[in-house]
């Protein structure tokens, strides 16, 4: 059972960490393992061309596993990325970004997992991320 709820998770980023907000995710569902979140790609996450831009969609993935890590081990805002490697897979269409991610290993240091986003509407992932993130120690 995750220590917070997607209510919380959302609260914990007003409060301490609202550089996020720019990307006006919603949190979904959360659970042990696994978590759902989702943003409206609009005009400025667009890059020439008309599709969603990879820096937004990291941007969307990093988030996705920060706010996956916290569920698990409660509001430790000094949790940090050590390494995201993302691969492009299809051409994201504008609108609604699904980040669907997984915890593949907690550790009482390190947590890694993986994100794949989708376009709205498609079963196909337009992007695949593994990531890593340094858990401080406890004080």
């Amino acid at each position: 059972m995750p220590v917070m709820t997607p209510a919380m998770l959302e609260q914990f980023i007003l409060d301490e960490f609202p550089q996020v907000n720019h990307l006006n995710c919603k949190i979904h569902s959360v659970d042990d393992e696994n978590i759902e979140v989702s943003m409206i790609a609009s005009d400025r996450h667009l890059r020439p061309g008309g599709t969603v831009s990879g820096p937004a969609m990291m941007e969307l993935a990093d988030a996705t596993m920060y706010f996956l890590l916290l569920a698990q081990i409660g509001p430790v805002a000094l949790a940090v990325t050590t390494n995201l490697s993302i691969n492009f897979l299809r051409k994201p269409a504008p609108g609604r970004i699904i980040a669907r991610g997984r915890i593949l290993k907690l550790g009482k240091t390190l947590a890694t997992g993986d994100i794949s986003l989708y376009s709205e509407g498609s079963d196909d992932p337009v992007a695949h991320v593994v990531t890593t993130y340094s858990i401080p120690p406890k004080r």
